[in-house]
C-alpha cells in the first residue's frame, strides 16, 4: 500500500547543474541536498522543500518533459510574475513554468 510520495525524478542534460541550481534553488526556493556519494558520481542535483523532493538526473539522450510534469503547491502564485493564472482546476489558481532545460513545471495556489 502506498503511504506517501518520496520524490519526483526529472531528467536533465549533462552539464546543466548550475542552471538547475539557479531555477530550483533560486526561483522555486528549494534547498539543495547532497546526493549519496555513489549517486553523485552520475551528476545531477537533488532539492528538497516542505513536503517535496525533486531529483534531477543526467540523461545522455535527454529530451525535456513537455506534457508530463510535477505540480508544486505554493503560497503566493503572484510572486512568480508570469502570465495570468488560470482557474481551470477547481479550488486552485495555476501557472506553468519551464525549467532551464525545458521540463514543464506546474505551480498551484489554493483559493
Amino acid at each position: 500500500m502506498i503511504t506517501g510520495l518520496h520524490h519526483v525524478q526529472l531528467a536533465a542534460p549533462a552539464g546543466s547543474e548550475p542552471l538547475l541550481r539557479e531555477f530550483y534553488g533560486g526561483v522555486l526556493g528549494l534547498q539543495e541536498v547532497p546526493k549519496p556519494p555513489d549517486l553523485a558520481k552520475r551528476g545531477g542535483v537533488w532539492f528538497r522543500g516542505e513536503g517535496v523532493e525533486v531529483h534531477l538526473g543526467i540523461e545522455d539522450d535527454f529530451r525535456p518533459a513537455r506534457k508530463a510534469h510535477p505540480a508544486f503547491l505554493v503560497d503566493d502564485l503572484d510572486a512568480f510574475g508570469t502570465e495570468p493564472p488560470d482557474d481551470l482546476l477547481p479550488g486552485y489558481r495555476r501557472i506553468y513554468l519551464t525549467d532551464p532545460v525545458g521540463n514543464r513545471i506546474e505551480l498551484l495556489q489554493e483559493v
